[in-house]
């Protein structure tokens, strides 16, 4: 439908005018600490040959679409603010949406995937390199990307279809989904159902998977006799059960808290934790904990260090 109109206003975390330069600099802190702490992970990864197992193909993937999360919505909310301008067009805040819910979307499904990489590595570790083969491994990365941009799409033809009134304001810092629907005149019932079924099919599901997968894994340790095999076993998915237990517990908390205080300055407040903060903490998380991560960063620093003179 051509509803007359080019254009919506991102009213992004504050109005308040002398909160702009500092939400600028905590944000661009925050970016640039996610797109180098990211990109030095891949690097890493892909300069190493001991990191060329399923467990760091996954883990450098990962950090990828973090950086590409991240990228859909801080550096326009710079910009707004760097312009004082809180304008975004129609055709950009449909493009935004479509990005941040296809890399929302993979995401969640990589961390799926890197559950059941830690489920077969714990349960059935003499079969992994046969189980986990670089096929799979193809298939486990390329399935997840098919689904999100077919979602994406659907949501996206969905919303296109909607008219919007004279109200062109969205209390969000990007354009998020369920701001827009609420947004439209027409009616939204199927753009509801559609996204509610989305939410649980695509959101519940693999969650669903992860849960299942260590309860596998925590019988699994228990069935090890010694301790410190209990130790060494665990220790392998701590990092992982941490960017889960953040990336959930974040994106729950959004919805909980808009549900109940019913303001959008909170819910798009309680947003920047799993949209900004926790893909700026997943290269850390792995880093801090693994001595193979580790190793290979040193060893990457030092051939720099060593070719810039």
């Amino acid at each position: 439908n051509l509803t007359g109109f080019s254009e919506f206003l991102l009213l992004g975390l504050t109005e308040e005018r002398e909160l702009q330069p500092l939400i600028f600099g905590l944000f661009l802190s925050m970016y640039l600490i996610t797109v180098f702490g990211n990109l030095l992970m891949i690097l890493a990864v892909s300069s190493d040959s001991h990191l060329h197992t399923p467990m760091y193909f996954f883990l450098s993937n990962l950090s990828l679409v973090d950086i590409c999360f991240t990228s859909t919505t801080v550096p326009k909310m710079l910009w707004n603010i760097q312009t004082q301008s809180k304008v975004i067009t129609y055709k950009g805040c449909i493009t935004q949406m479509y990005f941040f819910l296809l890399f929302a979307g993979l995401d969640n499904f990589l961390l799926t995937v890197m559950a059941y990489d830690r489920f077969v590595a714990i349960c059935h570790p003499l079969h992994y390199m046969v189980i986990m083969n670089p096929r799979l491994c193809g298939l486990l990365v390329l399935v997840p990307w098919i689904m999100s941009v077919l979602h994406s799409l659907l949501q996206c033809l969905m919303v296109l279809g909607l008219s919007f009134c004279t109200d062109l304001e969205i209390p969000h810092f990007f354009c998020e989904l369920n701001q827009m629907v609420q947004l439209a005149c027409s009616d939204t019932f199927l753009n509801n159902m559609v996204m509610y079924f989305a939410a649980g099919l695509l959101g519940g599901g693999p969650f669903v998977g992860i849960l299942y997968s260590y309860s596998k894994i925590v019988s699994s340790i228990w069935g090890i006799p010694s301790a410190q095999g209990k130790y060494k076993a665990f220790s392998t998915c701590v990092s992982h059960l941490l960017v889960v237990s953040l990336f959930y517990g974040t994106a729950l908390g959004v919805y909980l808290s808009s549900a109940v205080t019913h303001s959008s300055y909170s819910s798009a407040t309680a947003s920047v934790m799993y949209t900004v903060v926790t893909p700026m903490l997943n290269p850390f998380i792995y880093s801090l904990r693994n001595k193979d991560i580790k190793r290979a960063l040193k060893r990457l620093l030092m051939v720099a260090a060593i070719k810039g003179p």
